[in-house]
């Protein structure tokens, strides 16, 4: 891949002025050939198989920093859902070991986040699935570093809402064992995920992967918001064809970081995430753009079609611009780590309500909601029933990452820190679906999902 000096500079430009970097660079790593009977053993090769590699992830990233001057902000690792590789081992408190296991791991090499600690559960929970849910609120309160996820559907299957309606109780539990909930920010469940997805909490190795590869996610909210910013007379064509040209920039940026880096390493190259995801610094805010479009705040009508706009276009300009395009790819909307979107609830613009119908166009989902600490446990796992169901409708990738914060109310605020930010607790519906969740059993496949 070929690179002018324009670009050089105009990159350059980017950096400096509008907060463009690689918002990770995330090692998948292959754990099954770390099983043994003896768990102790287990333990030291996963242990052995992720720090030396974490750790020449970190060294080499650090390098390219140096030479392109271009900010690699985290460095992450992605392993084999973990409930594969403890079948032999599934006890709650091997769970516990295997994640502290991983944790230093990913502390020693220096390493952000380490994904992966979950299950595939689309239609049916094994006990290996199981134990790992009911070991949940110990291993995310306990650890630092380790996230976990759950994919709970597919659109050629379904949703399993007998997996899902564990959730409510699990993140209660989470949310109690840890501070202002935190251990919840690092937990995910969704639906079509994907095998190669960078971004924490939902990243994991799949089982179709090769035993290490590479997998890049840019971030460019304030590149983007520039130039909309420098076109308030445009219509949504001409609006389209200049965020379509941008996000080509950004991405050709990140795909030439991540193929170095993964040759210097001498692993495969998975995929660039074009995915414009925002961060709490100011002027890196997906909310923002939309305002530049024209709406007072994201969550005024209009929003859905802006969301929609942008993500088309996203999705366009990566296209373009290289043949390795994955993971999510999309818009992120998290509330507590954009603060447009932080701003828009405190308005009152922005409910949960309009939030959802805002992720049926974008990815991911629900992200980084905070809620009342007495919300029920049924209302929770409706909420993730829900948007869910609007992946399996839209045969997209959808999510949840929902933070139930104790002795908070509606209208209070609460601080994870870091890139987590922090967020309002936005209002829930008082109304409940216990009985029609307490139904369980399988939504089943869409008749989209008939295509042989």
């Amino acid at each position: 891949m070929s690179v002018t000096i324009d670009e050089v500079y105009e990159t350059a430009s980017m950096i400096l002025h509008q907060n463009l970097n690689i918002r990770t660079t995330t090692l998948g790593i292959n754990l099954k050939d770390c099983i043994d009977s003896n768990f102790t053993k287990f333990r030291k090769k996963v242990y052995d198989k992720v720090y030396l590699n974490a750790k020449r992830l970190v060294e080499q990233a650090k390098k390219l920093e140096v030479k392109y001057g271009v900010p690699i902000v985290n460095k992450r690792i992605s392993v084999t859902p973990i409930s594969l590789i403890m079948e032999s081992h599934c006890t709650k408190q091997k769970y516990l070991q295997m994640a502290i296991t991983l944790d230093r791991a990913a502390r020693d090499a220096k390493i952000d986040f380490i994904g992966g600690f979950g299950g595939l559960v689309q239609k049916g929970l094994t006990k290996s699935d199981q134990l790992l849910i009911e070991s949940l609120p110990s291993v995310l309160s306990k650890t630092e570093r380790v996230c976990a996820f759950l994919n709970a559907g597919t659109t050629v299957i379904g949703i399993n809402l007998d997996a899902v309606n564990l959730l409510g109780n699990m993140l209660k539990q989470t949310a109690k064992e840890s501070k202002n909930g935190i251990g919840c920010t690092k937990f995910v469940v969704l639906v079509n995920a994907p095998e190669d997805n960078p971004f924490m909490a939902g990243a994991f190795h799949g089982v179709g992967e090769p035993d290490l590869t590479l997998n890049v996610g840019i971030s460019g909210p304030g590149v983007v918001r520039s130039i909309v910013e420098k076109n308030k007379e445009c219509d949504l064509t001409q609006l389209s064809e200049i965020i379509k040209r941008t996000v080509f920039k950004i991405t050709r940026a990140g795909e030439l970081i991540g193929r170095e880096l993964a040759k210097n390493m001498s692993i495969p190259f998975g995929i660039v995430d074009i995915s414009l995801a925002s961060t709490t610094a100011k002027g890196d805010s997906v909310a923002n753009i939309v305002e530049e479009f024209g709406i007072e705040h994201i969550g005024a009508h209009g929003s859905t079609l802006a969301i929609a706009l942008l993500m088309d276009a996203v999705k366009k300009g990566g296209a373009m611009a290289s043949g390795n395009v994955g993971g999510l790819s999309g818009t992120f909307i998290p509330v507590s780590e954009d603060a447009g979107m932080v701003e828009a609830v405190k308005k009152g613009a922005l409910s949960l309500d309009k939030l959802e119908s805002l992720t049926s166009v974008c990815s991911v989902g629900l992200d980084m909601v905070a809620i009342p600490g007495d919300t029920p446990e049924e209302t929770i796992n409706a909420i993730i029933a829900d948007e869910l169901a609007i992946g399996i409708i839209n045969n997209k990738t959808t999510g949840v990452r929902i933070i139930p914060v104790p002795d908070k109310k509606v209208g209070d605020f609460v601080n994870f820190g870091g890139l987590l930010g922090s967020a309002p607790i936005m209002k829930v519906n008082k109304y409940s679906a216990k009985d029609f969740m307490k139904r369980g059993g399988r939504l089943p496949a869409p008749v989209i999902s008939l295509r042989n």
